[in-house]
C-alpha cells in the first residue's frame, strides 16, 4: 500500500442488514465464545500484557535481540502493573465482552503525563525487552510513536534490536548512527530512529527502512547472521519462539504461507478439536505433528473477520458461524476452508519465485538459547526432518513442497495445478 501512497481503506456505511439465520442459536454460541476467552486466560482482566511475566519465566520473552533470555525486571513491567500503576480509562471496541482495550495515562517517571494507547503485549516486548528498557512509561510513549509513524511494530523493533546490537560490538559507529548513542535501553534515541525509519533519513534510516532481512545481508559480515527473521524475508511475533514451549510457533512461523503464524496463536491448541494435546514443546516429531494437523483451523477463523480474543475455541465460533449462515459445518469443513486458502496462497507464491528451501529460521532466529530455562535447546538438530513431516501431514511433496495433484482435487483447486509444477 505504501508503494502506492495509499494511506487507508475506508468502508462506507450502507444500509443493508445482514441477515442472522438464527440470533437466537448466535446468542447462545456468542456466550459460549465469551465463557470460552475469559476461561482462555487474563486478557479480559489484565490485557494481553497480563502473560508478560509467565512468559519471562518461561524463557519467550524477546531480550535484547535473541543474546540472553533473561529479563528480571518483568514484574515492573507487565500488563498488571501497567494497570495498577497508572491511569487507565476503557476503550472498548464496539459491544465487546472482553473490552481489553484501554487508554493510559502515565503517572511517575521520565513520561509522566503521557497518554496513549494501553501497549498490547507485543508491544511491551518490543518496547521494553528487545531493546533492553524497563521504564514502563517510555512503552507507553514508543507504542504511540510506532502508531503515529505508521510502522509494524514487530518488525521496527526487530530492526531497531539488530541495530544495537552492531552499536553495542563495534558494527556501527556514531558517525553510521548519525549521532544516535543506541546503547540499550537508550528508548529517545529509539524514538529518534524509528522517525528516520518513517523517512528513510540518513544512512540508518534508510537501511532498517528495508527491514531486518535486507539491512543485515547489507551489513554482511557477524552482522548478517545477527538479524532475526525468516529466510523468506518476514520477522517472527513479539517473542523468543526458542524457549517457553514455542517452538511450534518458531515452526510455524518459518512454514507459514499467510506471513505470519497461520496454525499457532497464543500457543497451539491440538486439544480444543479434539486432536492429540502437545505434550512436549521441545519434541521435534509432535512439533511439526501439532503444526500440520491444526493448520486450517486459525486460517477460517482469519477468515471470518473477528478478534480471536473474544472467540479462541474453534468450536462454539463455528457454532456463531453456523448460526449466521444456516449452514451445518463440521470441523473438518473449517478446516478445509482454511487449508484452501493456505494452499492457494503457496500456489501464488511458487508462481512469483517462492523457494521452500527458504521455509527455515535465520541464524540468530533458529540459534541456541545461552541461558534460561531453554539453555542448550536446539530446534535445527532436526529441521529438515520436521518439514518433510509437515509437508506430508498437509498434503504437500515431502522434498519439494508443492502441492500434490490429490490435494488440490481435494480441496477444488485442480485449476491451478500448472502453477504447482
Amino acid at each position: 500500500m505504501g508503494s502506492k501512497h495509499v494511506k487507508a481503506v475506508v468502508a462506507g456505511r450502507g444500509s443493508f442488514e445482514v441477515p442472522v439465520f438464527d440470533p437466537e442459536g448466535l446468542r447462545g454460541a456468542n456466550l459460549e465464545c465469551f465463557e470460552a476467552a475469559k476461561a482462555f486466560g487474563t486478557t479480559w482482566q489484565w490485557g494481553t500484557g497480563g502473560g508478560f511475566s509467565n512468559l519471562a519465566r518461561s524463557g519467550a520473552l524477546p531480550v535484547k535481540n535473541y543474546t540472553t533470555s533473561l529479563y528480571p525486571e518483568h514484574e515492573s513491567m507487565n500488563g498488571q502493573t501497567l494497570r495498577t500503576k497508572f491511569e487507565v480509562r476503557s476503550m472498548p471496541c464496539f459491544r465487546c465482552a472482553i473490552s481489553h482495550v484501554k487508554e493510559v495515562t502515565v503517572t511517575e517517571g521520565p513520561y509522566a503525563g503521557f497518554t496513549g494507547e494501553e501497549p498490547e503485549y507485543e508491544q511491551l516486548a518490543a518496547w521494553g525487552p528487545q531493546i533492553g528498557n524497563t521504564d514502563l512509561g517510555a512503552t507507553v510513549m514508543l507504542t504511540r510513536e510506532v502508531d503515529r509513524l505508521g510502522l509494524d511494530c514487530n518488525e521496527a523493533s526487530w530492526a531497531i534490536g539488530w541495530a544495537m546490537e552492531c552499536f553495542e560490538k563495534g558494527v556501527f559507529s556514531l558517525s553510521d548512527t548519525g549521532g544516535l548513542d543506541l546503547s540499550w535501553g537508550n528508548v529517545e534515541a529509539v524514538r529518534d530512529l524509528l522517525g528516520r525509519i518513517a523517512r528513510r533519513e540518513g544512512f540508518l534510516g534508510d537501511l532498517l527502512a528495508e527491514g531486518v532481512m535486507r539491512a543485515s545481508r547489507t551489513i554482511g559480515g557477524p552482522a548478517a547472521d545477527w538479524g532475526v527473521h525468516t529466510m523468506k524475508g518476514y520477522t517472527p511475533r513479539g517473542h523468543d519462539h526458542r524457549g517457553g514451549g514455542r517452538w511450534p510457533e518458531l515452526f510455524d512461523t518459518c512454514v507459514s504461507d499467510t506471513g505470519t503464524i497461520q496454525a499457532s496463536w497464543s500457543g497451539i491448541h491440538p486439544q480444543f478439536v479434539d486432536q492429540p494435546p502437545l505434550e512436549d514443546a521441545f519434541d521435534h516429531a509432535q512439533v511439526s505433528r501439532v503444526v500440520g494437523d491444526f493448520s486450517g483451523f486459525r486460517t477460517f477463523d482469519d477468515c471470518l473477520g473477528i478478534c480471536r480474543l473474544a472467540a479462541p475455541h474453534p468450536k462454539p465460533l463455528l457454532a456463531c458461524f453456523n448460526a449466521v449462515t444456516g449452514w451445518n459445518w463440521t470441523l473438518e469443513d473449517a478446516r478445509d476452508a482454511g487449508l484452501r486458502t493456505i494452499t492457494a496462497l503457496r500456489l501464488f507464491n511458487l508462481r512469483h519465485g517462492h523457494d521452500p528451501r527458504n521455509e527455515r529460521p535465520s541464524v540468530r532466529y533458529g540459534s541456541v538459547p545461552v541461558d534460561g530455562p531453554a539453555e542448550g535447546r536446539d530446534i535445527m538438530s532436526r529441521w529438515e526432518e520436521m518439514r518433510a513431516d509437515y509437508y506430508r501431514r498437509m498434503g504437500f511433496d515431502p522434498t519439494t513442497g508443492i502441492p500434490t495433484p490429490g490435494t488440490l482435487a481435494r480441496l477444488g483447486l485442480e485449476a491451478y495445478a500448472p502453477d504447482a509444477g
